[in-house]
């Protein structure tokens, strides 16, 4: 086993084999290091945000806690599917993900045995943040996400290392024209890869808890120690270090989600840096904006539930019927398009002239009003 890892946080001479192609084949590899008068401010910046986002939900009822962190979690393990292109049942995973919460699943699907393993490798991860990750615990990972031993029809090692002599490569492009993006280690040394990812992992404190979530996304996928699941297992590495660095075992932002966004940066950011030695400070200026941009979203839809309370604390005396609560509530989570009668029709199977009784009631009481936009038809927003 190698010694004990300790990272440079400052430039250094690195030594490095003749002519390297890939991060892993620099003599010092793992030793990375960075610039903090790079990171310093957006760490701060990032650190106040978390802040200001987990003081916000600190003062919300347990109900309000709850149903957000079985949004952010939903949202959480469809996203990390989708960034390999795997476009999971949202209703499946938001049962599965409410039954491990303690939340009412009445009206959800019965989650299928896929399912269930994908949510329950983030639950375990999330729940059990403090708890060492050991290579059993890797493994039981992989096992769960890979339950039936194949990827596709492709069958593949599963709860244990990548094992052959054929590199393991990262590749895009037609047969004959592949582009090689990346090139993991041999598999004889992932083993002692691991061993030294796995010392580092659960004992060494002197990093900023956030530096370390996104030195260790970076040192993971590029041991790549697995046949398949390696990025999923990465980001899922990830959360349960923003899980640590937070204190919580809830989760009310998702880094999957603003990876998704930015999903061409990300490959062309973990590229770049897998192919330029182990000064790793752009990497991490991009993972902290990255994960920056996830805490805004959450810190807005936090002010968006805020102020949703507060409305119908207002409205609290207003009688409607259960169609109409079910389309303000919409309008509030983000409707997708614009509101208008034949929209209200369709979502309820009514008739447009009930659709437009419905509406002119919610704008009588004050709630809906008619938009100033002129098209086809008339549309309707919230009174905010």
């Amino acid at each position: 086993m190698r010694r004990k890892l300790d990272l440079f946080t400052s430039f250094y001479s690195v030594f490095i084999m003749e002519n390297p192609v890939w991060i892993w084949q620099y003599q010092q590899w793992p030793h990375f290091c960075w610039n903090n008068d790079s990171l310093i401010n957006l760490l701060s910046q990032v650190h106040e945000r978390q802040g200001r986002l987990l003081g916000k939900m600190s003062v919300m009822g347990l109900e309000t806690q709850a149903a957000s962190s079985l949004e952010t979690m939903t949202e959480d393990v469809l996203r990390n599917a989708e960034i390999e292109g795997l476009i999971l049942n949202a209703a499946n995973v938001r049962s599965s993900v409410a039954r491990h919460l303690g939340i009412e699943t009445a009206g959800l699907p019965q989650p299928d045995h896929y399912t269930e393993g994908v949510v329950q490798v983030l639950m375990d991860a999330v729940k059990h943040c403090n708890e060492p990750l050991t290579e059993e615990r890797l493994f039981n990972w992989h096992a769960a996400m890979f339950p039936t031993g194949r990827s596709g029809m492709v069958p593949i090692t599963v709860g244990a290392y990548r094992t052959g002599t054929e590199p393991m490569q990262v590749v895009s492009g037609a047969l004959g024209k592949e582009q090689v993006h990346y090139q993991a280690p041999p598999s004889d040394s992932i083993k002692e890869d691991m061993e030294s990812f796995f010392l580092w992992f659960n004992e060494n404190q002197s990093v900023d808890p956030l530096l370390k979530a996104a030195i260790a996304h970076l040192w993971f996928v590029n041991i790549h120690p697995f046949d398949d699941g390696n990025g999923r297992l990465t980001r899922t590495i990830t959360d349960m270090l923003l899980a640590r660095a937070d204190g919580l075992q809830q989760r009310y932002y998702s880094m999957s989600a603003a990876i998704l966004k930015n999903q061409n940066a990300y490959y062309d950011m973990l590229e770049y840096t897998g192919k330029h030695g182990l000064d790793i400070t752009q990497w991490i200026v991009w993972f902290l904006q990255t994960l920056d941009e996830a805490v805004l979203t959450a810190l807005d839809k936090t002010d968006r539930i805020v102020q949703k309370s507060l409305f119908w604390q207002r409205q609290k005396d207003i009688v409607l019927n259960e169609r109409q609560i079910k389309v303000i509530n919409r309008l509030w989570d983000g409707f997708e398009g614009k509101l208008s009668t034949g929209k209200w029709a369709k979502m309820y199977h009514i008739s447009q002239a009930t659709a437009l009784r419905d509406i002119q009631d919610v704008v009588k009481k004050g709630i809906l009003r008619k938009t100033d936009e002129a098209g086809r038809s008339t549309h309707y927003e919230l009174v905010l």
